[in-house]
């Protein structure tokens, strides 16, 4: 499963996203993580969204 994965990312579309991992704290003090696949042009959008 890991090499499809691999392969992929290996033609020239999968090198121009990102995983981008966020990370908020809850009134509890807890920790929740969203995970989203943008565009290497959106990264700093995405994580400026989530401030």
């Amino acid at each position: 499963m890991a090499k499809k994965v691999v392969a992929t990312l290996k033609t020239g579309k999968g090198k121009e996203y990102s995983k981008v991992i966020t990370m908020t704290k809850s009134d509890k003090g807890s920790y929740s993580f969203k995970e989203v696949i943008v565009h290497n042009d959106h990264v700093q959008d995405a994580i400026a969204s989530k401030k």
